[in-house]
């Protein structure tokens, strides 16, 4: 029996006939319903409020149902959509799978967050539907970017994953309006033809015109095989080599058979030995604590890593101490570097610092690249210069980097390499070319502003009324025809000398920001300036597609043969989910 005699008096216990009361029944006082009684009023507050919902009465505090919380803390339609958004450019950015939507713990952690116990996560379908439509609006506003620009530079290469599937990346850059360099993925697309130079030159152009921008392309980068060679000859584009890819290559054949072999083959005995057991490792991470350095692992040099060489000295040289004393007390078979080997490192060290110095500065790709590139290689070539101080095993070394690095600077694009070194503010001068190629350049830069000209000017049309036939005073006074060309000719070298007369920016200042502010002065020859500055000096930007791509999971795939997640991941960077889903508050 409840404290309030059967919820306040609303049911009574049935009485039997010989006046007893049946503690096992009770009878609505209301509508004079017989109920079953156990010890508990629950079914008879249902009745109430079911039946009666005037006459029920409150029979105290009691804690809310599942669905109760549920409905009192229900995100709105709105936020649902805002999280859903999140989770697709989360998805996007992070190249994280779309079959994170079924986590059990992700779920909870937006019922924690949103105080709604109901919520439930988006289906994979859903998420791939918003992934597909986020591709699709991103890809049109790339569109948009390159249809206000006149020249377009392409970087491409091709890559083999680890399920030896092969694929091919390309990307596009230009300067726009404001004189912002901008680069973007244009395809990171699966190619199952073999790499011959026709194939790889197909694939360019498809992607060329699958973005309609073949009329637009002037350069097309790649490294120096000889199949991207080949099918560079087969375009009607520009080739410019990747600089990253000759200059690493050069340092390659200058160490083949140098008197640094020797020492680097125990280097990579060293690094093998600490690498292959955690045991040593973790004795080389004590004496690195012991000696006061900082905890860090050995590097392995790789044919195909930039620089790996380079890293792979620093850090014996850094814990050569400590390297010593583990070998020693392990009284291992892998032995130490001498004294006298250690000395020839830190030579080594000494000329590939420079190297792995340019090959970084000519690998970026938001800012001009290309016009770096001969004063980069004129520093080397200062470098490398032989002194009275050099042994002969260094000199050597200089000789065959030089001689080779010369070779391959001039099987480059050097006339390109020229003109954007010319229009930039910073290199103007020219000091990295002899004055006979200076002379060249500027006639150079004179035949582009002719043919800027000639093709700015409006033809003659053939339905034009004959002109009226001018009296021999009038030709007289005229003069010749020619005297257009020449006031041309003046026009131009009165341009050329204007620009040449500018003051040399320094070094650590950008070029797009001067010809940003001086545009209106330099007018004919802007045009041509944004076109040869916007070529990338490597195909570094490019290949970091592949890093990317290798971490995308395969049901992430857009439509087609199409890495879709890849280039969308450059597309959103640095937006978030109200700038790539505006519609719904």
């Amino acid at each position: 029996m409840d404290e309030g005699g059967l919820l306040g008096g609303k049911f009574l216990f049935k009485k039997l006939p010989d006046g007893l009361l049946d503690k096992t029944r009770v009878i609505c006082t209301i509508c004079k319903a017989e109920f079953k009684y156990h010890r508990s009023s629950s079914s008879l507050a249902y009745h109430l409020r079911a039946k009666h919902p005037t006459e029920s009465t409150s029979t105290g505090p009691r804690q809310s149902t599942l669905q109760e919380y549920g409905a009192c803390g229900r995100i709105t339609k709105n936020v649902r959509e805002k999280v859903t958004n999140s989770l697709v450019v989360w998805i996007a950015k992070n190249c994280r799978p779309v079959s994170i939507v079924e986590d059990d713990g992700l779920r909870e952690v937006i019922r924690a967050a949103s105080g709604d116990v109901c919520y439930n996560l988006p289906s994979r379908g859903t998420i791939v539907s918003r992934l597909h439509t986020l591709y699709g609006d991103q890809r049109a506003q790339q569109s948009s970017k390159l249809v206000q620009v006149r020249n377009v530079a392409l970087t491409g290469d091709h890559w083999t994953s680890v399920n030896n599937d092969n694929y091919l990346g390309v990307m596009a850059h230009f300067i726009d309006n404001d004189w912002t360099m901008q680069s973007f993925a244009l395809t990171v697309s699966k190619t199952e033809e073999r790499h011959y130079a026709e194939a790889c030159a197909d694939h360019f152009l498809n992607v060329a015109n699958e973005w309609k921008i073949k009329d637009k392309v002037t350069t097309l980068g790649t490294d120096s095989a000889r199949n991207m060679v080949a099918a560079a000859r087969l375009l009607p584009f520009e080739h410019m080599p990747c600089m990253a890819h000759i200059l690493q290559r050069t340092v390659t054949v200058s160490l083949n058979d140098s008197a640094f072999e020797r020492a680097l083959a125990k280097c990579r005995k060293i690094v093998g030995h600490f690498k292959h057991s955690p045991a040593n490792a973790q004795e080389l991470k004590a004496q690195q604590a012991a000696h006061g350095h900082q905890t860090e692992p050995l590097v392995q040099d790789v044919p195909t890593r930039w620089n790996s060489t380079l890293e792979m000295i620093k850090r014996i040289q850094r814990n050569k101490f400590g390297l010593t004393t583990i070998l020693t007390q392990q009284n291992s078979k892998v032995t130490m570097l001498t004294d006298q080997e250690l000395d020839r490192l830190q030579k080594l060290e000494e000329l590939l610092e420079p190297c792995r110095y340019v090959t970084e500065l000519l690998g970026g790709e938001r800012y001009v690249s290309c016009s770096m590139v001969l004063p980069a290689l004129c520093h080397l070539f200062r470098i490398m210069e032989p002194s009275d101080d050099d042994p002969v095993y260094v000199l050597r070394f200089k000789k065959i980097f030089t001689t080779d690095l010369a070779q391959r600077r001039d099987s480059s694009n050097l006339t390109w390499l020229k003109i954007a070194t010319a229009l930039d503010p910073r290199f103007k001068d020219l000091k990295c070319l002899s004055k006979d190629e200076r002379r060249e350049v500027w006639a150079s830069v004179h035949d582009l502003l002719m043919s800027e000209t000639d093709a700015h000017q409006p033809s003659a049309q053939t339905t034009e009324e004959p002109s009226p036939k001018k009296s021999k005073m009038s030709i007289c006074l005229l003069g010749s025809p020619d005297s257009d060309t020449e006031e041309e000719e003046d026009a131009i070298d009165c341009c050329l000398n204007l620009y040449k007369a500018e003051p040399k920016i320094d070094i650590g200042e950008c070029p797009l920001q001067w010809w940003l502010k001086r545009e209106g002065a330099h007018a004919r020859l802007a045009p041509i300036a944004r076109k040869y500055l916007s070529t990338p000096a490597t195909t570094v930007p490019c290949e970091r597609l592949f890093s990317l791509s290798a971490r995308y999971r395969p049901y992430t795939l857009l439509p087609g043969r199409c890495i879709g997640g890849c280039p969308l991941l450059h597309w959103v960077n640095g937006l978030n989910a109200e700038e790539l889903f505006p519609y719904g508050d």
